[in-house]
């Protein structure tokens, strides 16, 4: 079955743009990750190999700080299309264990980006500050609606100013 409307990635991302650290501000539930998770965050940097290590963090409902590390590969030209991978490294050969990261929308300082799936079961809306102005942000869903997001179970963790650090990772070992 064809789809009339396909999911529609920006045609390019500079990807040393968008590097760094992002604030997950919404997004559509995910079976790995806790619907109570607080300070949510994404880190982007990129490796000597070219693809990008993808570092989430949060504290988990319990208040547990949590990393899950991940590696994502360009798979456009305009680098808008990305294959995400939190498998652990040896195992990251292994056959349709890559998720789908595409750029739906983003502003052109880099500091708001609509981020989904084709498939429309994933959906995030990330900032590099933890609040987002309520006008900027209901345009940024208003994209995602317009591509067939249904966002009636949308999350909104919160953020609460505490960061997971390497420090506090490390006493989780």
């Amino acid at each position: 079955m064809t789809d009339a409307h396909p999911v529609t990635a920006i045609p390019m991302l500079d990807l040393n743009h968008y590097l760094g650290k992002w604030y997950e501000i919404c997004r559509l539930p995910l079976k790995w990750e806790d619907e109570a998770a607080t300070d949510i965050t994404a880190r982007y940097s990129l490796e000597p190999n070219g693809t990008i290590r993808v570092d989430n963090r949060c504290f988990d409902a319990e208040g547990k700080p949590t990393q899950a590390l991940g590696e994502a590969t360009p798979v456009n030209d305009g680098k808008s299309q990305l294959k995400v991978s939190f498998l652990p490294e040896g195992l990251r050969w292994v056959p349709f264990t890559k998720g789908d990261y595409w750029v739906l929308k983003l502003d052109p300082g880099y500091r708001l980006s609509l981020v989904g799936t084709p498939d429309r079961n994933h959906l995030w809306l990330l900032a590099r500050e933890p609040n987002v102005d309520e006008t900027e942000k209901a345009a940024y869903l208003a994209e995602a609606r317009r591509q067939g997001f249904d966002l009636s179970r949308l999350i909104t963790p919160k953020h609460t100013g505490r960061d997971v650090t390497d420090a506090l990772l490390a006493r989780q070992e």
